[in-house]
């Protein structure tokens, strides 16, 4: 007698700290956040009989209530992980900006978690071992079925992080890491099915396999469900996207981020008698939060620091003189705007290098209003970065500068675009880098990597041999954005408190900032 049943898999990926459905910047209500999330899997629990669900990574990091948590209120357990405890999600996966805060904030996280996280490929420097638990997990339904989950993370994070943040710790290339637990695991344990989780997206087209990014080893999605042989599903993330299709047989998906949409998979077993349990279909769908009600025990439950939250946030800092405010990024990267003046200021202030590099972090950065408030400063610096100071040769500055001129594009006539290749398949704008302490001209029309003209400093022009002292975040100068030329190159200051700090500071002890623009740079078609 022929026995059918049917699996569901849910999962988010890349909630960054989004607890509430709510937009920090406006105070304004959104159809996001993992609480309404809650109520979503609780429905699809009461509606079938087998549910395994998950998270793919970058949980704890990425809004205003999640930095204060962490700045003040760390004695009390960690929102994200309650929250998750709360829905009983099966299993949890390491992603790049689990480790922003530093080890101990994500290892007092993983000890609060009623679930284990996974992250095969980040090994124990010493010992070689996967460092954060097993590699995989085995989930032995009522019914017998036995789902096999392994995990791992993409191996960029060196390139992004600070150093102190992963100390200890080597990161193995993502795809051969997969490739033999997967082996391990169809070998060795006796799955009738295999999801494998990977922080990290895709580099090709999934469709066609054309590549879509530089194949830098950031994302290995697609290798990954193409050439691995016995990976079921797999679910990835880190790149915002939602999609769903068939690669070689291997189901894929990413669910977007922010938890505005989530991951169902829904995967039909069949079996016969005396046999094993067979895939007869398997399908995905990116579910959206929209309409899904906000679980009123979970809202209870976080009020307390979501008040200390909009607290902080409403707290006074300083006052604007003239107008800060962006009404269209893309022309704030096209010419000065008095916010990115203010941003390279703080940086040369602090660092007491001459030359400053910095970037309108996304598009939805809106500068400072007259009063300048907590919430106006996170939203508009939203990243946890800090200030290193390279020596850096005028080659050096030229390759960068190039790197960056690489962000625009003509549309046919002598209109200025976004290279589409800095928005598809994943938003890239904090990759583009306006400078300060050096004047210079972009041309459009010129071929990538011969677009930047007239680099002078102080009057002169820029010496490609000379050194010279540029102050930046550290993720741009540890290579982040593939800015290659910045890797390994001599530091001569680190500045250890983060931007927000470092702006808050600079806001106080000036009490008023004059809205200025001194223009040093022209983007031309």
């Amino acid at each position: 007698m022929t026995q059918q049943t049917t699996l569901k898999i849910l999962y988010t990926s890349d909630v960054h700290g989004h607890a509430l459905p709510i937009l920090y910047g406006t105070n304004e209500k959104a159809e996001l956040g993992l609480i309404k999330y809650a109520t979503a899997v609780r429905q699809i629990r009461e509606e079938n009989d087998f549910v395994i669900v998950m998270d793919n990574g970058d949980l704890i990091q990425g809004t205003p209530f999640m930095t204060h948590y962490v700045k003040e209120h760390l004695h009390r357990p960690n929102p994200m992980v309650s929250i998750m405890n709360q829905i009983n999600i099966d299993v949890g996966i390491i992603g790049n900006h689990e480790f922003n805060f530093g080890l101990s904030v994500l290892h007092s996280a993983i000890n609060q978690s009623n679930y284990p996280w996974l992250s095969a490929n980040i090994l124990d420097k010493e010992t070689g071992k996967p460092f954060f638990g097993p590699p995989y997990v085995i989930k032995t339904l009522s019914n017998g079925i036995k789902v096999g989950i392994v995990g791992v993370t993409t191996h960029y994070i060196p390139n992004w992080e600070k150093p102190e943040h992963i100390e200890g710790l080597h990161f193995a290339d993502a795809y051969s890491t997969l490739k033999d637990w997967v082996r391990e695991i169809r070998e060795n344990e006796e799955c009738d099915v295999l999801i494998a989780a990977y922080h990290g997206g895709f580099e090709r087209d999934i469709t066609t396999g054309e590549v879509t990014e530089n194949l830098t080893g950031e994302n290995q999605g697609y290798e990954m469900a193409s050439t691995i042989d016995g990976i079921d599903v797999l679910l990835t993330g880190h790149q915002h996207r939602n999609l769903t299709g068939m690669v070689n047989n291997c189901l894929v998906i990413q669910p977007g981020n922010n938890a505005q949409t989530f991951g169902e998979i829904t995967i039909d077993m069949v079996k016969g008698d005396k046999q094993c349990w067979k895939i007869e279909n398997k399908s995905a769908e990116v579910r959206s939060a929209e309409g899904v009600k906000a679980d009123p025990i979970l809202l209870k439950d976080v009020e307390l620091l979501e008040r200390s939250t909009q607290g902080w946030l409403d707290k006074p800092m300083g006052l604007v003189e003239g107008d800060m405010l962006i009404r269209n990024p893309h022309v704030a990267r096209l010419q000065k705007h008095p916010f990115i003046e203010f941003i390279q200021r703080v940086q040369m202030d602090v660092s007491g290098a001459p030359i400053s590099v910095t970037s309108l972090l996304n598009n939805e950065a809106k500068g400072f209003p007259a009063t300048i408030r907590m919430r106006d400063i996170v939203s508009n610096y939203p990243y946890p970065n800090t200030l290193v100071v390279l020596a850096l040769s005028g080659h050096d500055i030229k390759l960068a500068l190039e790197k960056s001129a690489a962000y625009f594009s003509l549309d046919g006539g002598k209109n200025i675009v976004v290279n589409p290749e800095f928005v598809d398949p994943k938003p890239q704008h904090y990759n583009y880098d306006m400078w300060e302490g050096i004047d210079y001209t972009i041309r459009v029309s010129q071929p990538i990597g011969k677009r930047v003209e007239n680099i002078t400093f102080q009057g002169e022009p820029l010496d490609m041999d000379k050194t010279y002292h540029v102050v930046m975040n550290n993720y741009r100068a540890s290579g982040g954005g593939d800015f290659d030329m910045f890797k390994d190159k001599p530091i001569v200051k680190d500045i250890r408190l983060d931007m927000v700090e470092l702006i808050c500071e600079y806001i106080q002890k000036h009490k008023t900032i004059q809205a200025r623009v001194q223009p040093n740079f022209k983007v031309i078609p």
